[in-house]
């Protein structure tokens, strides 16, 4: 048996085991996705990425929320912070950017927005369980907001808000903030229908994730290694801020310091292939790094930190 912690009494056996069955599981689902474009087998990422974003987090978020796993209260608090999060790592990396002459139009958007949704959300469940996995779709809700925004706007060059009000995600989030403030509860055979569909989401997400790194056009991945370790002292040193600024502690502490420590939001590389393309290798290279990363970041994070 391994030697028991003075303030847990829990061995490092049982810390190794949970985090296996945390990591293993999304490990196994972003390998399936990468096999798939290794094996030259059909995986279409527009139908799959439509599925996630108007069915799988819409019906997510009304089956997590409206089944009260958490209050509204609370619920607010942690979209708060996932807010804070988003414009501190983009204050400090506008600042980085600038200093070091790394252009702002193609990696901002990468370094403000983690990947809360196909890494951050199922650790969040695995590890922290059905609340944790609520708080965690708080920070979804805010950097899929941002996707759809920044995301666009920092490569395009230009302000369009109309994407936005066509994105389920943001109905459904108004319409479980509504059942949760007053205590509503959805009709069973509802309930269990969106359990279902919001089961596709997570699965969906991960493979889509694997199939994605698999088939990134990669530039010099040097500048993605400095950014990616910069990346990590900005997410531990925004979390301790957050985590300490609201009093956070149990769970809500918990997901605050595993979506600060997710690796850049893959989703942002759409756009500023779309709209930059001359910046669009570097910042694949980047996100592959970064990801790359987390498979050893995180183990550390839920073993010591957390």
């Amino acid at each position: 048996m391994g030697r028991p912690s003075k303030q847990t009494g829990i061995s490092m056996e049982e810390i190794i085991f949970h985090v296996s069955n945390v990591v293993l599981p999304i490990l196994i689902c972003v390998l399936v996705g990468f096999a798939f474009a290794k094996l030259n087998l059909p995986f279409d990422k527009k139908m799959v990425g439509s599925l996630v974003a108007n069915v799988g987090y819409p019906t997510l978020i009304l089956s997590h929320l409206a089944a009260q796993h958490v209050d509204v209260g609370p619920f607010l608090h942690m979209i708060l912070a996932a807010l804070v999060m988003v414009l501190a790592f983009g204050a400090v990396s506008y600042v980085f950017l600038r200093a070091f002459r790394i252009p702002v139009r193609g990696y901002l958007s990468p370094m403000m927005l983690n990947n809360v949704g196909n890494i951050g959300l199922p650790v969040c469940g695995l590890a922290l369980g059905s609340a944790g996995l609520a708080y965690g779709i708080a920070f979804v809700v805010v950097v899929l907001a941002g996707v759809f925004t920044i995301g666009i706007w920092v490569p395009q060059g230009k302000v369009t808000a109309s994407d936005l009000y066509r994105k389920p995600v943001i109905y459904a989030v108004a319409i479980a903030i509504f059942l949760m403030a007053t205590d509503t509860k959805l009709p069973a055979t509802l309930d269990h229908a969106f359990s279902i569909l919001g089961g596709l989401a997570i699965p969906l997400m991960l493979m889509t994730l694997g199939y994605t790194l698999a088939t990134l056009k990669v530039g010099t991945l040097w500048r993605g290694i400095s950014l990616s370790l910069f990346h990590l002292v900005l997410g531990f040193g925004v979390a301790w801020a957050i985590v300490h600024s609201f009093g956070f502690e149990g769970t809500e502490r918990g997901v605050v310091i595993l979506m600060a420590m997710m690796p850049v939001s893959v989703a942002t590389y759409l756009w500023v292939e779309r709209y930059d393309p001359e910046d669009a290798p570097g910042v694949a290279g980047y996100i592959l790094v970064s990801t790359l990363l987390t498979v050893f970041v995180l183990p550390l994070v839920l073993a010591f930190w957390l």
